[in-house]
This record gives C-alpha cells, structure tokens and sequence, in this order.
C-alpha cells in the first residue's frame, strides 16, 4: 500500500484539502447530470453515489483525523448511507494508507524525545495497521512482541476546525436544524479529544480489562505505562484476524455462536453493571485468536451512560412499557425525543415513527435468546431505516431529535447488531450477563 509522507496540519491546508474534494464532487454532479440524459435515474444516482464517495474518502484518508473517524462513524449508518458510501468510508475501519517510515521516526522522536530504538530491542517502522486516528507498528522488548500505537501528527489539534468544515454535511444529511444542534456536536468533539489523549485510553484499557477479564471467552491485552504517553500506547502484540475476515470464512456454527456470546457478554455486562460502553464496535476492533477466543481493542472510545438516560432508554427496551402509549409517549419526552415546542402534527409523527423503529430494534430484547443470522430481522431494520431516508414529510421536519446520549448509545447497538450478525451468532442468551460473577 502506498505510504503517506506528510499530512496536512494547518487549518488552511486541510481546508484547501476538502475544497479541492468538493470541487472533485461538483464534477460529479455535472457528470450526473450528463448520465441522466442516457441512462435511468437510479443507474445515473448510482454512479453519482459510486464517484463521490470515492473522491470524498480518498480526500478523507490524506487527512486523516477526525475528518476520516466520522467517515467511519457514517460507515456504521447502513441504514441511512447509500451502500456505495457504506462500502467506501467502512475502509476507514482498517484500511488506510499508512504514514512512511521516515515519517513515523521523526514522528515517535516527536513524541516521546527519543527514537524506537533507544525504548525496544527492535521496532518495525513499517506500519500493520493504519486508521483514522493512529497505526501499529511491531516492537519486540525482553522476549515480548508488543504494539506500539502511534498518534498522526497534528490530529489532536485539528479536532474542532475539522469538525466545522464537515458539520453542515452532516447537518444535511440528518435534517439537523441550527437550533440546539450544537449539543450534539459537541458531544462528538469532546469524544474525539478524548480518543487522541492515549493516557486515557491506557488508564480505561486497564480498568475495562480488570472489570471484564472474567467473561468466558474474552481476552485483552495488557498495557504498558512505562512506554505510552499522550501520543503513543505500547501493549501485548495481539495474534488473530479481524472479526469480519473470521466471519467471512467460517463455517463453524459452534464458533460463531461462542465468539457471538462473548461479544454480547461483554457490551451488556459494560452497558448494565459499569454504566460505560466502549462505544466503537467495528470489525477492527475485535480479533479472533486461533482458539477462537475474541480479542478486545482500542479503548480509547468510551461512553459513560448517567442514570438519568439510561433508565427511560431501557424502559423503551421493554415489551409492556411499548405497547403502554401514555408511558411511551412520557418516556418520549424524557429522552428529548418529543419536544415542549412541538405541533400537534410533528407530536404525532414522532411518536409513530419511534413507536415503529422501537418495536422493530428492540425485539432481541424481548426473548430469553435470539438468532442473529435471522436476515428478516435485518431486513426490516434496513428497509426501516430506507422508508424514513426517502419520507418526504420528515424532510420538512426538524430531525434535532433526542438527548446527545443517543450518539454513542445508538452508534454502539448498530455496531453491535451489525457485528452479530456479520457472525451469524445464533442462540445467544440476552441476559447472561446477570450471571456473570
């Protein structure tokens, strides 16, 4: 894969960066626009969708940063992204062009004052992961093979100004009105800040592993103060395969409904006894040892869940409480859903709305297990979310909807549906995680 020598750290340079993808876009339009005139609207929207997503990611990854994370966030909406989106900005995951050896020297010396070679006993300057964020680099150090996790340069400064340059995309592309919108970007922002200090990302490592070694089949590396700071983690080198190469290929019922388990272990057990989520759940997060354990990663992504929402959102997870229309619509306005201010007209087109994709997305917690290799299930959660992508009356509408909780709480059940169901994981038991000790 070709390598990056530099990336653009200053605001005007990232800046020049998007202008030049969006006038890349503007090409496309006139191309679609061109396409129309021979071919059907749905074959000339395709290719339209197929061309921008490729020139805005490959925009996006000569960033990197939290320009390219809230692609990888997007990736996650299948429900509301064109596939073609969908596929492009999921590279995000684990994809990326990495940064040069001489880049990632210069880059480490930076960082901690000293170069690799004067901290391990041998460091490969050659990347083996690439993300968003940081890569991972091969250290070796008294016998141990480690994973050094190098910061890019300028990333945890270009935060807000990246931010802003992409909030009316995003404010477009969910209806969000200017009015009370900046709750929600703020939430993403201090997340992002959080995820570039990697003393905290060591510090919640070390106290989810402890919290959660004891869920069968779940392994963690371990972490290494005395080689991380701010801009860099060194931890145990992790041997497997992603989730989603394992899922790819196995056929192993048996497996997938272990790794499955633990998977659904491990986010109840965080989610209802730490009231805290790793709030990242993509493929490249999660490995797959040879002994079919699955393997946790990345912590630097983490949502504290306060009281105050947790309670009424799980109360919505139950099957009275949704059949219960008074209680409903009550917990409704408790998580900002429905608003004071809203007409008769947009109180009643809420309350369906949610009332439907609740009673659809809350069925796997209505049974003792449930089958997430059910591809009807599925089916209907994206034909769900294709319904109220195209509904014209909702476009009028003001889509602020809902406690900035919701972000990384709804982020965290799609990314965990999704993974569930790339494994095919069948007969998982829902609350097995009470039992755990």
């Amino acid at each position: 894969m070709k390598t990056i020598d530099n990336i653009p750290t200053s605001k005007i340079r990232r800046a020049s960066k998007l202008v030049s993808t969006g006038a890349k876009v503007g090409v496309n339009y006139l191309k679609y626009y061109g396409d129309k005139l021979t071919k059907t609207e749905i074959e000339a929207k395709e290719r339209l969708n197929e061309n921008n997503a490729s020139d805005i990611y490959d925009g996006l990854k000569q960033l990197k940063g939290s320009a390219l994370k809230v692609a990888q966030m997007l990736s996650m909406e299948k429900s509301i992204m064109p596939q073609a989106y969908v596929e492009k900005f999921s590279l995000a995951q684990f994809s990326v062009p990495p940064l040069s050896p001489p880049l990632v020297i210069k880059t480490f010396k930076t960082y901690f004052g000293k170069l690799p070679n004067e901290l391990y006993d041998t460091f490969n300057a050659t990347s083996v992961n690439a993300a968003s964020i940081g890569q991972v680099h091969v250290a070796t150090k008294d016998g141990k093979k480690l994973a050094v996790k190098i910061q890019y340069p300028g990333v945890a400064e270009s935060i807000a100004t990246d931010l802003a340059m992409v909030k009316p995309i995003a404010m477009s592309m969910f209806n969000i009105k200017g009015k009370g919108s900046d709750k929600y970007f703020k939430e993403v922002e201090n997340k992002l800040v959080e995820e570039t200090d990697y003393i905290l990302e060591v510090q919640q490592s070390k106290e989810i592993s402890e919290a959660c070694k004891h869920i069968e089949n779940l392994k963690f590396p371990n972490y290494y103060e005395d080689l991380s700071n701010e801009r860099i983690i060194t931890m145990d080198f992790m041997q497997g395969e992603h989730l989603s190469e394992f899922a790819s290929h196995n056929k192993n019922q048996d497996a997938a409904n272990r790794v499955g388990q633990a998977l659904w272990d491990f986010y109840m057990y965080q989610i209802h006894k730490l009231k805290k989520v790793h709030a990242d759940p993509h493929p490249g997060n999660f490995l797959i040892s040879n002994k079919g354990e699955l393997i946790a990663l990345d912590f630097g992504c983490m949502k504290t869940i306060p009281e105050e929402f947790y309670i009424p959102y799980f109360e919505l997870a139950q099957e009275e409480n949704i059949s219960n229309m008074k209680y409903f619509t009550n917990k409704l306005y408790e998580l900002e859903i429905l608003r004071e201010d809203d007409s008769k007209e947009e109180i009643v087109f809420f309350t369906e709305m949610f009332h439907e994709m609740l009673s659809l997305f809350t069925q796997p917690f209505q049974s003792e297990t449930f089958d997430f290799s059910d591809e009807s299930f599925f089916g209907k959660i994206a034909a769900l979310g294709e319904k109220y992508s195209k509904n014209t009356e909702l476009r009028k509408m003001n889509g602020n909807r809902g406690s900035k909780h919701f972000i990384y709480m709804n982020r965290t059940f799609f990314g965990l549906y999704n993974l569930m169901f790339d494994l095919k994981a069948k007969h998982i038991s829902i609350n097995n995680f009470q039992t755990l000790k």
